[in-house]
């Protein structure tokens, strides 16, 4: 029995952080019946209702959040003593989920997880990209990656990895038939693109002072905005990260080069109250290496 308690217990973590009965069943290799019966006999077990289910939607009940967020810390101690007990030589294995910021992980962590991958085949990394902040417990994310300012949950174990600093570029084509750019100022005079997940998409920090720009796109992702900056459409503030090869190779030119936007940092954020396991640890030291002492980007 106590057995079958921790396997339900593992089958109850997938089904709360995938929200389906039948993800969880692919994701597990198993039916969709037999993960029921397990779901039915924890909550027998326990005598505490941990989802509510109806035709359409399941969703965790408070007593399902808490229970959730206990077991996800215990098995993973348990895999790291399994890990453990088997020696130094055991390769880590298990899952580990990632949520990055679609451009820093297209351009800079997708390649990173695949050399940790090859270097440990017995770990599955899921990825998941995206530019908006999600609850780590519900989603069962082990680590994620956001490139902030300032961080507004302090709720969250945060490790800070490595600085990121934005630049305001543009084409050389588009700088031939524009106003001349000297100060923060004559930017007023420009179609500047805009980030719309920044907080104040139109408010550009340079130099230590606030400029309001404006302009006629407004895109939530950066990529697209360094295409169309490419394609002569206007100005942008991007990352570094971003756009370096095209600063050196000639495709953009930096300007207010002597008003410096203000400094970013990339940062490693971790579910409260657990120690991570093993083979988190593994991939976020693997992810250290790879960014470098100095981010390769500068």
């Amino acid at each position: 029995m106590a057995t079958d308690k921790l396997v339900s217990m593992r089958i109850f973590r997938r089904v709360a952080e995938l929200g389906s009965f039948t993800k969880a069943a692919d994701d597990l290799d198993i039916t969709a019946a037999t993960v029921s019966k397990h779901i039915a006999f924890l909550e027998r077990d326990i005598d505490t209702r941990l989802i509510n289910r109806t035709t359409r939607r399941m969703s965790l009940t408070d007593a399902g959040r808490g229970f959730l967020k206990r077991i996800q810390a215990l098995l993973d101690e348990l895999d790291d003593a399994e890990l453990e007990a088997r020696g130094v030589q055991a390769e880590p294995r298990g899952t580990i989920r990632v949520n990055v910021p679609m451009t820093f992980g297209v351009t800079h962590i997708a390649d990173a997880i695949d050399s940790f991958l090859n270097r440990y085949p017995e770990i599955d990394v899921e990825l998941q990209l995206s530019d908006r902040m999600i609850d780590l417990v519900e989603h069962g994310v082990d680590i994620a990656i956001r490139v902030r300012a300032a961080l507004s949950d302090s709720s969250l174990m945060a490790r800070p990895l490595r600085k990121s600093r934005n630049i305001v570029c543009a084409s050389p084509q588009y700088l031939e038939r524009a106003p001349e750019i000297r100060t923060p100022v004559d930017l007023a005079r420009h179609n500047c693109l805009m980030f719309t997940l920044h907080d104040r998409p139109k408010v550009w920090e340079l130099g230590g002072e606030e400029v309001v720009v404006n302009g006629n796109l407004r895109v939530d992702s950066s990529l697209a905005i360094r295409q169309s900056v490419l394609r002569g459409m206007g100005i942008a503030l991007l990352p570094r990260f971003l756009v370096q090869p095209d600063i050196e190779n000639g495709s953009l030119v930096p300007l207010l080069q002597g008003f410096p936007p203000k400094d970013y940092t990339v940062y490693a954020l971790f579910p409260p109250g657990r120690k991570q396991p093993m083979k988190v640890r593994m991939l976020l030291d693997h992810l250290d290496q790879h960014l470098g002492d100095r981010p390769y980007w500068e």
